[in-house]
């Protein structure tokens, strides 16, 4: 199964190609010129694209070369009715997988899309998972330049402060940039601030002396010391108590420790590279936080954008997860249904790829099929629990209780009721379904081209 995108200006067209491929098991998305089809193109990722060549506003042409100039490996296959040996070169020119004119045979245009959606199947498993940073998957604008300033600044010893949501993968990036430094054969030492008490944080970083309080029963070296040559990462670096951020001040500037309690002071070359979910520039307007601190960290500052502003990376990350948990779990989960993956797409995700990745395990863990279905998916909205928008309650809604008497009833007529009834009922499964037409057409028991047909009768919006 692929997702493909349908760019065509003729009606008829869309609605054949549309039939056509979801009869092959696709998934089908329709836009009726170029402008419409890249606004879509910002928010859903594709195996493929079929766009017309000849329409008005944006051409066929012009699409293309904005498709690849954002998604350079997406194949695009060019369909017209007016065959042009120059139309065919600026397309092959531009990029595109194909160039097809129409009327055309219905067994060449299947098998010019499979050979499109197989490359691009081929091209996303072996980009979606980086080769030059394991665990770090994405392929869209902003996961592209992340990898690129990885890249640049690994190599140099610069402090990095990593912003970014709970979730993002900011862990994943320190480690990146120290296993690309020529410092990667040394320590790598993750320090989460919020973690360590107070009390033990000096201790913990810095180490101590026997004696230097109750309980230091012997020396203790200290997570600055163990990483002297390598990467000392701090993670939530804005829970550092004043104390802690004067002392690791001191750190930054002298390149020096001294243990709780000692009075030798020792040299260390460390790399800082720190990570926070809090905006520090506020934190430093409230007084909770050193301002010359802070651009002693953020010499090159760092952002890793939440999930929701890369939604063209979910599948990609789906994938993975699901074959991950399906061998830990030792299930055959194959792959998740288009109608899971639609509730993922339409989802924010709060909790970020983290929450995604716990969405998938619970997913595997509750599927009793080789496929991951709507109702095996358990969604949050911050704390609180998000209602599955497939999960249509027992209860008939208040919607559906009849509102008037007997004699009412048979004054209206059976048409005007059934009429109020059936617009009511699919106004009731589009808000179940969060608008989904393919789920609410399978809640309905109706097909999807029936559903779009009662949806324009009834002019639902």
């Amino acid at each position: 199964m692929a997702s493909i995108l349908v760019v065509d200006d003729e009606r008829s067209m869309r609605d054949f190609l549309k039939i056509l491929l979801e009869k092959e098991g696709n998934d089908v998305i329709t836009a009726e010129n170029g402008l419409a089809a890249f606004d879509i193109l910002q928010n859903h990722t594709f195996g493929a694209v079929i766009t017309d060549i000849r329409m008005p506003g944006m051409t066929g042409i012009e699409l293309l070369e904005k498709i690849k100039e954002l998604f350079p490996d997406m194949p695009v296959i060019m369909i017209t009715a007016f065959a042009s040996p120059d139309d065919a070169v600026l397309a092959m020119k531009n990029g595109a997988f194909d160039y097809i004119t129409k009327p055309f045979n219905v067994d060449e245009i299947k098998s010019v899309i499979e050979s499109a959606t197989s490359k691009s199947r081929r091209v996303s498993e072996n980009r979606g998972q980086s080769k030059s940073f394991p665990g770090i998957i994405g392929e869209s604008r902003e996961m592209l330049r992340i990898f690129d300033m990885i890249k640049r600044i690994a190599p140099t010893p610069a402090n990095v402060l990593i912003y970014g949501e709970s979730g993002t993968g900011k862990e994943l990036v320190a480690q990146a940039i120290h296993d690309h430094s020529k410092v990667a054969e040394e320590p790598f030492i993750p320090i989460t601030c919020s973690a360590i008490p107070e009390d033990l944080m000096e201790s913990e970083l810095f180490g101590h002396v026997k004696g230097a309080f109750t309980g230091a029963i012997h020396d203790k070296p200290g997570l600055f010391n163990e990483a002297d040559g390598g990467t000392v990462f701090l993670d939530e670096i804005g829970e550092l108590t004043p104390i802690i951020q004067t002392k690791l001040l001191r750190v930054l500037q002298e390149r020096e420790i001294k243990p709780v309690g000692g009075t030798r002071i020792k040299q260390i070359t460390i790399r800082i590279i720190a990570a926070t979910n809090r905006v520090l520039e506020e934190e430093i307007a409230a007084g909770r936080f050193r301002e010359d601190l802070f651009y002693r960290l953020a010499v090159v500052p760092l952002r890793v954008p939440p999930l929701r502003e890369r939604k063209g990376d979910v599948p990609l990350l789906v994938n993975h997860f699901l074959k991950k948990y399906s061998r830990l779990l030792d299930k055959e989960i194959q792959e998740m249904s288009s109608y899971a993956l639609e509730v993922l797409m339409n989802y924010d995700f709060p909790g970020n790829v983290r929450e995604l990745e716990n969405i998938i395990e619970r997913g595997v863990a509750l599927e009793s099929s080789n496929i991951i279905l709507p109702e095996s998916l358990t969604l949050y909205g911050g704390n609180k629990e998000k209602q599955d928008p497939y999960q249509v309650s027992d209860a008939p809604p208040p919607l559906f209780q009849a509102a008037a008497s007997e004699e009412e009833l048979y004054d209206l007529g059976i048409e005007h009721i059934l009429t109020n009834l059936e617009k009511r009922l699919i106004l009731h499964t589009l808000k179940k379904t969060d608008k989904s037409k393919m789920r609410a057409a399978e809640l309905l028991q109706i097909s999807f081209r029936s559903l779009r047909y009662k949806i324009k009768k009834y002019d639902i919006q």
